[in-house]
């Protein structure tokens, strides 16, 4: 995948307002892209660094004072759902972050804008580059406003299990193909049943999973064409 470059600019577009506009620039610029215009340590490497820790500390905060009678074996569980890799890699499909990362040219070959690790490490950057600019409170309001739909995920009980949501986003914007299903068996007596469902991207099967009904074998089978294509 490529693209020409252009001077988007994120925080117009989603109406953050910046006072250090080079903070946001080195959040989006990833180390091939650096390495490749020889401009050394301007990578988003260590704002990440600095976005992961703000970011479980608001997440955190957020947890305990929102779960008061939930215990810490939980709490902590809930918190590594809303910063997984999953989670910050459908944020960054939200914010349609891919547009704004500046990568080398080998990993723009290589469809670089469309890989989990990358976008997540984006957000994070993203993050630690607010903390710097606003401080912790402002910081926070931005955060806990992007992430109203993991939040609203996470009360629904499918946070971070809807695989079949973040594998259209990702193979949509990948291979411009939209994922289909077909439920390829079943076993079992009646009031215990087992369904096989299979995932199919550009009419080739990558993903088999199973499950109690058909909509759990296809999250499972959405599953592993997640673990599949994005390793």
């Amino acid at each position: 995948m490529s693209r020409p470059e252009k001077n988007y600019n994120l925080m117009e577009d989603i109406a953050w307002k910046i006072k250090n506009n080079k903070l946001y620039e080195q959040a989006l610029t990833h180390t091939s892209y650096a390495h490749e215009k020889g401009l050394n340590n301007t990578h988003n490497e260590r704002l990440e660094f600095l976005g992961d820790a703000v970011l479980e500390l608001i997440i955190s905060d957020y947890l305990y004072y929102t779960y008061p009678d939930t215990p810490e074996g939980k709490l902590t569980k809930l918190r590594a759902d809303l910063v997984c890799e999953a989670s910050l890699a459908r944020l960054a499909f939200e914010l349609n972050l891919a547009k704004y990362i500046r990568l080398g040219k080998g990993e723009m070959a290589g469809g670089g804008f469309t890989r989990p690790s990358i976008l997540a490490d984006a957000v994070e950057a993203l993050i630690g580059a607010l903390y710097l600019d606003h401080g912790l409170e402002e910081c926070r309001n931005y955060v806990l406003e992007i992430y109203q739909p993991v939040f609203h995920d996470l009360q629904e009980g499918v946070l971070c299990r809807d695989f079949k949501t973040l594998l259209q986003e990702f193979s949509q914007a990948r291979f411009s193909v939209t994922p289909v299903y077909r439920i390829t068996g079943e076993s079992g007596p009646d009031h215990d049943k087992e369904f096989e469902a299979e995932v199919i991207l550009a009419k080739r099967p990558i993903g088999l999973g199973r499950g109690r009904s058909k909509k759990e074998a296809e999250q499972a089978s959405a599953k592993d064409a997640w673990n599949k294509l994005t390793p």
